[in-house]
């Protein structure tokens, strides 16, 4: 291969039943000129076999053995041996529209681009066959300088655009130039998107839609309850407050913005402690729910933020009365949709 103008990675971890769907994904590109990368991070089932055996078929294919360390180190071992101009980050139960690669390559060249973004699709299974598509579609937009994207890069976080890196192309340089690597925690994803995006100036946004990401496979981590969920979703709130103050970006849109994101979490946590799964007794979850609604960050989000849905607007009736029973009872009726139906609680959640 003359030249390799993207370097695909991807970390392999218990998904033989759905990484020759990932890895046929990419064989299917319109552009041929990248390099696959795949980590097979210790994974104990035949997921590794599956890799190596594509490999062995298409030389554009490097598969890496390792013991398991988890996602961001594989995606960081595998940034040290990539070689193209771009770096793209696929998950291996997801798959990309044929189109994606050269798409986002051109987007790039044509504006000397540090970072392409693009739009996505999340695809909830309820079965084997069934499926509802939600579509995530940002305006086409390109940004020649730091300030006129760190203006508008609410917008980017109001779509999600801004929290993955599989809907996104790199610019190997700008990574390599500021030392940026997936830091090594859960939900690796969003820390390594902000370190990248504080310094960038280039950046195009294409409202183009490639990437599939699957929800409802039970063995997914976006199924499980989360005991450190409120201490991540605080850690990853002063990330955002931080990186706005250093930006000394404080228009009112932007304000209302990470308020209303906050709150969003926030209820989000509360739903976590109903989970089946939380064996926490109701007198603790009580007691934690009172300890979270003390936080002087909900009073402020409150005052700032315009829920844009019914459904937000109702449960956040109780946080503004401070009713932990009802905000409890309100948590534990949205996790019984999410528990008994799937299809209403996709509804209400790409309602949110």
């Amino acid at each position: 291969m003359n030249e390799i103008k993207i370097s695909v990675i991807m970390p392999v971890y218990r998904v033989e039943d759905y990484v020759g769907r990932a890895i046929e994904s990419m064989q299917k590109q319109t552009l041929q000129e990248f390099e696959f990368l795949i980590v097979d991070d210790g994974s104990p089932d035949r997921s590794g076999e599956i890799c190596d055996a594509y490999a062995r078929e298409d030389k554009r294919i490097r598969v890496f053995h390792r013991e398991n360390q988890g996602a961001p180190a594989a995606r960081n071992a595998a940034m040290e041996a990539a070689r193209g101009k771009y770096l793209y980050f696929l998950d291996s139960d997801d798959w990309a529209e044929p189109q994606m690669l050269e798409e986002m390559y051109e987007l790039a060249e044509k504006h000397q681009a540090e970072l392409v973004v693009a739009g996505f699709y999340i695809d909830t299974y309820y079965g084997e066959k069934e499926y509802r598509t939600d579509h995530f579609v940002p305006e086409d937009a390109v940004y020649t300088t730091k300030e006129e994207f760190r203006r508008n890069s609410y917008r980017l976080f109001d779509k999600n655009m801004l929290y993955t890196p599989w809907n996104k192309l790199y610019l190997r340089a700008y990574i390599e130039e500021h030392g940026l690597r997936f830091p090594k925690m859960l939900w690796d994803d969003f820390p390594f998107n902000l370190s990248v995006i504080d310094q960038v100036g280039r950046v195009v946004v294409t409202s183009h839609q490639y990437y599939h990401f699957i929800r409802a496979r039970a063995e997914s981590e976006t199924a499980a309850y989360r005991p450190e969920m409120y201490e991540k979703r605080e850690e990853e709130h002063g990330w955002l407050l931080e990186l706005y103050r250093r930006w000394q970006v404080k228009t009112p849109e932007t304000a209302e913005f990470i308020a209303r994101r906050y709150i969003e979490r926030f209820i989000g946590c509360v739903e976590n402690l109903t989970n089946p799964r939380c064996q926490l007794s109701y007198r603790e979850k009580r007691r934690e729910v009172k300890r979270m609604l003390k936080n002087k960050r909900v009073a402020k989000s409150l005052q700032l933020a315009k829920p844009r849905s019914s459904y937000m607007k109702v449960m956040l009736i109780p946080v503004k009365m401070k009713n932990v029973t009802l905000l409890l009872l309100e948590a534990w009726a949205i996790t019984f949709v999410k528990t008994k139906n799937t299809k209403l609680f996709a509804k209400l959640k790409a309602g949110r």
